[in-house]
């Protein structure tokens, strides 16, 4: 399962700069918002399952 890595850059810094913009946190930042995403997808795709 891929995420659009322009969705992760996004949420990355809305959570980054939601907890302060801390320095050196970045990639926290970055795992945190891929997780959320996938997440999401996952939760999406559970109840909108392919009717093929």
């Amino acid at each position: 399962m891929k995420v659009d890595e322009q969705a992760i850059r996004a949420r990355a810094f809305r959570l980054w700069e939601a907890a302060g913009s801390p320095e050196g946190e970045e990639e926290r930042y970055w795992y945190e918002a891929e997780r959320q995403l996938k997440q999401e997808q996952i939760q999406h795709e559970l109840k909108m399952p392919d009717t093929l």
